[in-house]
């Protein structure tokens, strides 16, 4: 079992260096480091630097900063005022009325967005305060906005889908389609759990005046811009007319071009767009650079191959091993961000999916919704930081309020491994374009 006793010291390594406060990704660089030095006999340097070049230089990757970018840029407009006048003439027939314009409104940001903490920060400051003045309970909204924002990383364009794509070879375009119809599930529980709390506890919730049909479809005039968004991004890509980075080029100049007519980006905010992006996505460059120095160097001291077949030895059938991954990674939720949870990992558990034979594509969105609660898992649960930022309350408050959200995220989890073709369906229709 020399193999464990591999295992264990490098896990050691890694808390030890992450508990010190090291960055993520010089984190996992370290662990490398000490894997290649102590335990095989390959030079350090040249396979640091042609690893780490090499997945830097990814095509893919150049996705990444742009949808970033087209995220910022649609932060600083008006999108989230015109999405709740847009919206709320058509919630209000619902048992829990404009409650449900934090679903419905994370959704469609989260399809221009790609971010569940820019989908929760614009979202959030669109309807808090209309809900707040309107009576709703500040339990309710708080948590349907935490749980809800996280469909910023399952409907497409998605950050974590990116990074999942470069790191387990699969096609960004067909895992962008593959988060549709889940997302979509995943928004309706929400909306079902809304509708159950409001026939349950019967809240006394304000009248909002009647309209005409005419009248809100004049207000749904609003909706008009993320639509054209949606389209233009995510309709490149399903027609085979865009590929990634081609239908990201696209959302910027369509987010930039909505900025201009809304007169919402001076040159202030622009330059504040361009660096937010340009940090964010350095941090998860840096991280997938270390991932990929980590899996060089776990495959050189052949502990993924040991690890799959120790598990091997365990016969666990396909949904064992899912269930079994599915606690690894809420465990790995409650002290990892999502992306750092996925590159941490698929070095060790993307042999044990292929030897199970479990379609990595279709993992990618499973894991998706493991990363998803882990946005809502204390103690460092991202969502619930930016959430304690735009209000007065306790994170273990907004920690409770985001709980019913956290058990249907694992129900979505159970329903996409008994109906896998939630997610394969719609990629095995999708004509095969370049990634």
């Amino acid at each position: 079992m020399e193999f464990l006793e591999l295992a264990i010291t490098l896990l050691l390594v890694l808390c030890i260096l992450l508990g010190s406060g090291v960055w993520v990704g010089l984190a996992m660089i370290g662990v490398g480091v000490v894997a290649m030095t102590f335990f095989t006999g390959r030079p350090v340097g040249s396979s640091m630097f042609s690893s780490m070049w090499m997945s830097s230089t990814s095509w893919s990757l150049t996705a990444l900063p742009l949808f970033i970018w087209m995220g910022e840029i649609l932060y600083r407009t008006k999108l989230s005022e015109s999405m709740f006048k847009g919206l709320s003439p058509w919630m209000n027939w619902l048992p829990g009325r404009l409650m449900h314009t934090n679903i419905v409104g994370c959704t469609l940001f989260a399809a221009v967005s790609g971010s569940s903490a820019a989908t929760l920060t614009t979202v959030g400051k669109m309807s808090m305060p209309e809900l707040s003045r309107r009576g709703y309970s500040d339990f309710m909204t708080i948590g349907t906005l935490a749980g809800a924002s996280t469909l910023g990383l399952m409907i497409p364009p998605s950050l974590t889908m990116i990074v999942y794509g470069v790191i387990t070879n699969q096609s960004i375009p067909k895992l962008f389609i593959a988060g549709i119809i889940p997302g979509l599930v995943l928004a309706t529980l929400f909306m079902s759990y809304i509708v159950l709390w409001a026939l349950i506890f019967k809240p006394k919730l304000a009248k909002e005046k009647s309209m005409s049909l005419r009248e809100k479809l004049y207000e749904s005039r609003l909706l008009i811009p993320v639509f054209l968004l949606i389209i233009l991004v995510i309709g490149s890509m399903y027609a085979g007319l865009a590929t990634a980075t081609e239908a990201a080029s696209l959302g910027v100049g369509g987010a930039l071009v909505l900025a201009a007519i809304q007169r919402s980006l001076n040159w202030n905010s622009f330059i504040d767009s361009l660096l937010n992006a340009v940090k964010t996505s350095c941090m998860i460059a840096l991280i997938l650079a270390g991932a990929s120095f980590l899996s060089m160097s776990m495959g050189f001291t052949g502990l993924p191959r040991s690890l799959a077949e120790w598990v091997a030895t365990f016969d666990l059938s396909p949904f064992g091993l899912l269930l079994a991954l599915m606690v690894v990674y809420i465990i790995l939720g409650c002290f990892l961000d999502g992306i750092s949870a996925v590159v941490l990992t698929m070095a060790v558990v993307a042999p044990m999916l292929r030897d199970a034979g479990i379609d990595l594509l279709w993992f990618g969105i499973f894991v998706l919704v493991m990363v998803e609660m882990a946005q809502i898992t204390p103690p460092v649960g991202f969502n619930l930081f930016v959430m304690k930022g735009m209000t007065h309350h306790s994170l273990g408050y907004i920690a409770r309020a985001a709980l019913p959200m956290f058990l249907i995220m694992i129900l979505m989890a159970f329903i996409l491994i008994a109906f896998p073709e939630l997610a394969t369906y719609l990629p095995s229709i999708m004509s095969d374009s370049p990634r």
